[in-house]
């Protein structure tokens, strides 16, 4: 195992990034935000549709599948698809996915994508057969993604003394890098009081603590590292790649709800990237909720377990901290999709283009995707400067 982990190091890389606009109305189908974003990840990558051979995506609720966007595109016979069924924890996995088919000859250039009309058309909350577990919620009122969240956020508060000021840093922290960027929806800045202002959600959680429902799109280019290197932009390499599985908190049989999947999956990735939390120069971690940030920050070794709110409240995850984290406001403040923003924004502060709000000195980077908590799989990705 060993050896094959070697042999996928470094082979694989990302070579185009490409968006829609975000907002609360597109205005269009899923499909036509998926095209888009498509187009303009090949377009930043130097490449067209003749050039794509493999089609990757991941879904729940709203989606545009791979075997409608292939023909759209003039894409008719691809060599290697993929359409997984899952939301934001299987979102890495999607690119990790490519990178393996891409090493293995599957195909020569992937575009992963996600596009949802998650504000316009379907809310995370009524997305239909995300778990079997929402039958027994709903009859509680129980089954909307901050009542779940909030459930672990009060544990780890109960358990290590975390703060609603330690989940407000955060999200401080996060919309003064939205502030930067041109693409976020959220771009006023906000202070601690303004965030203990904000209306309650679920408790803990206030407004200001849950991320954006967002209709827009984010695609990837993802073809092998010889060939990333003859085109238009700096590669971005894939140093490693891990998803993997345990206990779904809803029904699962885990005892400790303030530990998530990731801390199982972290020594897997930092394995095969032969490098560690230390050498890691800016993380683009899930933001589903606030919580998820400073529980990530503990499960991939940034800090000990139970200190991930003190470690916000020091300021480490600020731009100038020891871990700049969300340097693009994160799903709190430019918008969610699903995971895939998080890999662009990382691939951006790679490549040294970030503008504004780029991170001196960024060569490594570490993307997560949501940790685990109702679908029971997570998956990251360990990137560096090609």
């Amino acid at each position: 195992m060993a050896k094959r982990l070697l042999e996928f190091r470094d082979r694989v890389a990302i070579a185009g990034v490409g968006y829609t606009p975000f907002s609360k109305n597109s205005g269009v189908s899923t499909l036509t935000l998926a095209c888009r974003a498509i187009l303009a990840a090949l377009e930043d990558a130097g490449l067209s549709a003749d050039d794509v051979d493999g089609i990757a995506t991941h879904r729940v609720g709203d989606s545009a599948a791979p075997s409608v966007v292939g023909p759209a595109l003039g894409i008719h016979d691809p060599s290697w698809y993929l359409d997984q069924f899952g939301g934001g924890s299987v979102s890495h996995a999607v690119v990790a996915q490519a990178a393996l088919a891409v090493a293995a000859g599957m195909a020569e250039t992937v575009v992963c994508y996600r596009a949802i009309n998650a504000r316009s058309e379907f809310r995370m909350g009524q997305a239909a057969g995300t778990s079997i577990e929402v039958q027994y919620q709903a009859p509680y009122g129980y089954f909307a993604p901050p009542q779940q969240y909030a459930m672990y956020a009060r544990a780890h508060m109960l358990k290590y003394g975390t703060k609603s000021e330690h989940f407000g840093q955060q999200a401080v922290t996060q919309r003064a890098n939205a502030v930067k960027n041109p693409r976020a929806l959220m771009r006023t800045p906000i202070t601690l009081d303004d965030y203990l202002a904000a209306r309650p959600v679920a408790e803990p959680f206030r407004l200001l603590d849950c991320c954006l429902e967002t209709d827009g799109a984010c695609a990837l280019v993802v073809t092998s590292a010889d060939r990333a290197a003859t085109l238009r932009r700096t590669p971005v390499l894939i140093r490693a790649a891990a998803w993997g599985g345990g206990d779904s908190f809803l029904s699962g049989g885990s005892a400790d709800p303030t530990t998530t999947a990731a801390a199982a999956l972290a020594p897997r990735l930092y394995a095969q990237a032969g490098l560690g939390p230390e050498e890691i120069d800016v993380a683009e971690i899930y933001d589903c909720f606030t919580y998820s940030v400073i529980v990530q920050l503990e499960d991939y070794g940034f800090c000990a377990k139970g200190e991930g709110g003190p470690y916000v409240a020091s300021g480490a995850t600020a731009p100038d901290g020891a871990l700049p984290v969300n340097t693009h406001g994160g799903f709190l403040s430019e918008g969610y999709v699903h995971g895939i923003n998080h890999i662009a924004e990382a691939v951006s502060q790679l490549r040294g283009d970030a503008g504004d709000r780029q991170v001196p000195g960024a060569e490594v980077a570490l993307s997560t995707a949501q940790p685990g908590y109702v679908l029971p799989a997570t998956s990251a990705l360990i990137l560096r400067q090609g």
